[in-house]
């Protein structure tokens, strides 16, 4: 009996192992699961990947964590994870981590983002310049006043280096939690100009659709001698593409999984003429245009 019993709890634990095999997805290019690092301003274009790249793959599992460049960055550097969305490329003192255990780099351009400047829509004046802008963060013009998504976002991150300057001003700066906080202060406030990504406003959702209709868009002049400082240009998907409008950033995705599975085959999805095609018709613009083949009878 004693030998019966040790017999069947083996059996036992032999089928609970063969169960799990059997249930196991492997990992390959279009199954199995990954993670990635999300820059939260970019969630909206991404989430819309993935649903379709989850529907055409069911047996793929991508999730995300969200949060703001200096947030999520510092897990990707240590490695804990090791696929990340941004609108920059590393830095050289930034591969380190991944140079030392000689895993590879792939650095991927996916989408065109535009940042879009919003005013009440009440106020007069609807058009600004790159160099006004930018004197506001130098603290040398006092009559106009920003108000940005987060301290630590890559879009604040983003106008800090294009100004060139190291520190903000006492005043006339001023930051937020997020991107929808950012569209209700400005729906509510007059005297106040929001920054925030366009995808942002092209993506409604119920949090900020009651703020929409009190507010509009910019015409932004680029810096003399730059591309788009001959008018005033607003973030449409046309000025996007052809590069006219100031305030263009690129949006990345940097896979270092050292393998050939889900993440490397995510990242060639989003480039792919499909993930392009979702990046059409979110309103950005793609990083190649799909040629289209008419067929004619």
């Amino acid at each position: 009996m004693k030998y019966l019993s040790l017999v069947l709890v083996l059996f036992a634990f032999l089928s609970c192992n063969r169960g799990k095999k059997a249930n196991s997805v492997p990992e390959s290019r279009t199954s199995g699961e990954t993670t990635i690092l999300v820059d939260e301003s970019f969630s909206r274009v991404l989430d819309d990947q993935i649903e379709v790249f989850s529907d055409d793959y069911p047996e793929a599992k991508v999730k995300t964590i969200l949060g703001n460049e200096a947030e999520i960055l510092p897990k990707f550097l240590n490695g804990e994870e090791r696929m990340i969305i941004l609108s920059r490329m590393l830095k050289p003192s930034e591969e380190y981590y991944y140079k030392q255990k000689q895993i590879a780099i792939f650095t991927d351009r996916f989408a065109i983002d535009g940042i879009a400047l919003i005013t009440h829509k009440d106020n007069a004046d609807s058009v600004i310049t790159a160099q006004e802008v930018f004197d506001v963060l130098k603290g040398t013009n006092n009559t106009k006043k920003l108000v940005f998504d987060n301290a630590k976002s890559s879009t604040m991150r983003y106008f800090i280096d294009s100004a060139k300057i190291t520190s903000l001003p006492k005043s006339g700066v001023y930051t937020l939690n997020n991107n929808n906080e950012v569209i209700k202060y400005v729906a509510e406030h007059k005297d106040y100009i929001g920054v925030v990504g366009i995808n942002w406003l092209l993506e409604n959702n119920g949090d900020i659709l009651t703020h929409l209709a009190q507010i509009k868009i910019m015409g932004v002049k680029g810096l003399q001698g730059k591309k788009g400082a001959d008018n005033f240009y607003k973030p449409t998907q046309g000025n996007l593409i052809n590069g006219i409008y100031p305030f263009l950033r690129n949006i990345y995705i940097i896979n270092c999984e050292g393998k050939n599975g889900l993440g490397t085959g995510f990242a060639n999805w989003l480039s792919s003429p499909r993930g392009q095609l979702i990046v059409l018709k979110s309103g950005l613009g793609p990083h190649k245009m799909i040629s289209r083949d008419f067929n004619i009878k």
